[in-house]
């Protein structure tokens, strides 16, 4: 009976080793699932790639369009403002420019002032530019016309680092500028299956992007556009992984468990 009981202890001290190797590799994320943009082979060295960029956003109802109009005399211009140039000053952050944008209604129109309902709906911002450039033109010499989408937001979820609602102030955004902005992805993102929710005229459309791939820049969706969500699913190895791994508290319950067999040995 004894040689049996030795044996069983002696099979137990490297039970536990064993069972920190596993632990530790499977803690570990493999690095060709967080590099991005690779090639299918090593030896491509395709180094430049066409990008499928889409046409300009469309304005839709609902879009808030910033519109202002300069002049060489103010008086002659600040009453197609909704304020003076000298109190511009006063609307610099998000909230003061939505309240003094320009809402489309659910017909497609703003109601702009002096020149009345314009149709903005299906447009360009450049094209909105040039349509109140020809009508401001039927009252004012010499103006010039400014016209910015006022509510261009990104949504981020999931496995990033600073999930949460991205203000863009500039005409274009690409995924990989999105994802910065949102601190990256953490180790534990599922880099193949990004989900890309994008609104369209009908609904509603998901798109799964893989970011491992290099082609990904080819993509007709490699370009955000407004209210755009993305959401990156985690690893399934997560649930059981751990991103710092707690090495102080594994070989502690490692010298415990050690403590104890040889107390009862």
């Amino acid at each position: 009976m004894e040689p049996m009981k030795n044996k069983y202890f002696h099979s137990d001290r490297y039970l536990i080793p064993v069972i920190l190797i596993l632990l530790i590799f499977a803690s570990c994320v493999p690095q060709k699932k967080i590099k991005y943009l690779q090639t299918l082979q090593e030896q491509d060295t395709t180094n430049a790639y066409v990008n499928k960029r889409p046409l300009d956003y469309k304005i839709q109802p609902n879009d808030n369009l910033y519109i202002r109009i300069f002049s060489l005399d103010e008086k002659t211009f600040m009453f197609f403002n909704m304020v003076s140039s000298s109190n511009q000053n006063q609307y610099t952050n998000d909230a003061s420019i939505y309240l003094n944008s320009y809402t489309v209604d659910r017909d497609g129109y703003i109601d702009f002032p002096i020149v009345g309902k314009i149709l903005v709906k299906d447009l360009t911002v450049e094209q909105v530019k040039e349509v109140l450039q020809t009508n401001v033109d039927e009252y004012l010499n010499e103006t010039m016309v400014v016209v910015k989408m006022v509510n261009f937001k990104i949504t981020i979820l999931g496995e990033v680092r600073g999930p949460g609602v991205l203000t863009v102030y500039q005409d274009e955004i690409n995924i990989f500028e999105a994802l910065a902005m949102a601190g990256d992805l953490t180790d534990f993102a599922n880099r193949k299956k990004v989900a890309l929710v994008r609104q369209t005229a009908k609904g509603s459309q998901v798109i799964y992007l893989d970011l491992n791939k290099a082609d990904i820049i080819s993509s007709e969706y490699y370009y955000m556009m407004p209210n755009d969500i993305i959401y990156a699913a985690p690893l399934g190895i997560k649930q059981w992984g751990f991103a710092a791994f707690p090495y102080a508290l594994i070989f502690s319950a490692i010298s415990t468990a050690l403590l104890l067999i040889n107390y009862f040995k």
